[in-house]
């Protein structure tokens, strides 16, 4: 009786080894697929220019040489762009995590009328395109004097984003409402309870929105092309298109400036990929 039971669940075993060699093989496929443009960009950061157009090209540069990275550089004022580009970065990541918080809380602690009729109306902000509103907000940060400076892209920051008060309101609702009771018949204030007790709870979501906006803003650039007019507060992702001339664009030099630039965003996931996976699958298991 007893062999009759082992040699099903040997199969299974075995069967459920089988699958996750299968899923981890197919995954490993599809990284290496989603590695091949970074390794390739690497490469041809390091390579001389004939190098660059050989073909058959050449996956390992010979000979290796680190000009390519003297010049990106030097050419442009690399580092001005790049401390723009953590100004706008900084203030946004700001801006978003404070305003959409707090509307998530109201949202999803505060029991008021309307508030789910209020939540569907935030989500239908997301059914309109960037390029719908992109003219009447140009017009209206022309007549406040905005166009050229880096208010146009930090200021709306300030005033939610629906995708983020979804996220966070999603966590929010996962909350014990005891707690919150509990608080108020203490004699704490709605604001006391939103900054002592539901922000604390939901730093991993918090980290999730901090670190999507970074790297949102990290590599945005049709907001700065848009508003911004000085070279002096170029943003390190539009500054990148000074390496197109009238001869011709520097493929080398762009090559290594795209790479410094994306070396940030991954040592950044590197750091923060608990905090960012905990935050993903925690949020939105109730509500």
């Amino acid at each position: 009786m007893s062999l009759a039971i082992a040699v099903p669940r040997r199969r299974q075993d075995l069967r459920r080894t089988a699958r996750r060699l299968l899923t981890h093989l197919l995954l490993i496929l599809l990284g290496i697929v989603f590695l091949v443009p970074f390794i390739w960009l690497l490469s041809t950061s390091l390579k001389t220019d004939p190098q660059i157009f050989l073909f058959p090209p050449r996956w390992i540069p010979a000979p290796f040489t680190l000009l390519q990275y003297h010049l990106a550089l030097t050419t442009i004022p690399f580092f001005v762009y790049t401390r723009n580009s953590l100004i706008f970065c900084g203030f946004t990541v700001v801006g978003v995590v404070l305003s959409c918080s707090t509307v998530a809380y109201g949202l999803a602690r505060v029991r008021w009328p309307g508030r789910d009729v209020l939540f569907l109306f935030t989500l239908a902000t997301m059914l309109l395109p960037f390029e719908v509103t992109l003219v009447p907000l140009f017009i209206v940060f022309r007549t406040l004097g905005w166009v050229g400076t880096f208010l146009p892209i930090i200021v709306p920051t300030y005033f939610g984003s629906a995708f983020y008060i979804f996220l966070l309101r999603q966590f929010m609702m996962t909350l014990p409402m005891e707690l919150s009771d509990a608080a108020r018949i203490d004699g704490a204030s709605e604001f006391r309870i939103f900054w002592s007790i539901a922000l604390p709870l939901i730093r991993p979501a918090l980290a999730v929105v901090a670190l999507l906006q970074f790297l949102g803003a990290w590599g945005d650039f049709l907001g700065p092309l848009i508003y911004l007019t000085d070279q002096k507060t170029y943003t390190i992702s539009l500054g990148l298109q000074q390496y197109n001339t009238q001869y011709g664009t520097e493929w080398g030099q762009l090559m290594a400036a795209s790479t410094l630039l994306t070396l940030p965003v991954i040592v950044l996931f590197f750091f923060t990929q608990r905090t960012f996976i905990q935050g993903i699958t925690l949020t939105g298991i109730k509500g």
